[in-house]
C-alpha cells in the first residue's frame, strides 16, 4: 500500500517536472526563430533598395515585396513576443505546482514582474521633482 503511494508521488513529481523542462525547451525553440526574425529584418534593411527580396518558405523560394516580407516578419515577431510570454508565465505556475507537489517553500519574489516603460517614466518624474 505504501509503496503505491510513494509510486503515485514520485510519477506526480516526475510529471510537473518534465512539464518545467518541455515549457524551458519552447521557449529556448521560440526564442531562436525569433533571434532569426530579427536577423532577417536586419538584412532586409541592410539591403539595396530592391523592390523585391527572395524568402525561403519551408524547401522553396518566392520573390516578394521587400515591404510585406518586412510586415511578415514583424507580426511573427510579436505572435513570438506573446507566445514567449505566456509561456513565461506558465513556467511560474508550473514551477510553483512542483515546489507544492516537493513539500518546499514557495519561491519568494518569484511572481514579481518587471515595471512598464510608462511606470518608469512617471516613476523618473517624480523622482526629479
Amino acid at each position: 500500500m505504501e509503496s503505491t503511494r510513494v509510486l503515485e508521488f514520485l510519477t506526480e513529481v516526475e510529471e510537473a517536472a518534465e512539464d518545467v523542462l518541455t515549457n524551458k525547451q519552447q521557449i529556448v525553440d521560440l526564442d531562436l526563430k525569433r533571434n532569426m526574425n530579427r536577423e532577417a529584418l536586419s538584412a532586409l534593411r541592410s539591403t539595396a533598395n530592391s523592390e523585391k527580396v527572395m524568402v525561403c518558405f519551408g524547401n522553396m523560394f518566392i520573390k516578394l515585396p521587400k515591404s510585406k516580407t518586412q510586415d511578415m516578419i514583424r507580426k511573427d515577431q510579436e505572435q513570438l513576443d506573446k507566445e514567449i510570454n505566456d509561456l513565461r508565465k506558465e513556467l511560474k505556475a508550473k514551477v510553483n505546482h512542483l515546489n507544492v507537489i516537493q513539500g518546499k517553500p514557495e519561491l519568494a519574489g518569484y511572481n514579481l514582474s518587471p515595471l512598464s516603460a510608462d511606470e518608469v517614466k512617471a516613476i523618473n518624474h517624480l523622482m526629479k521633482r
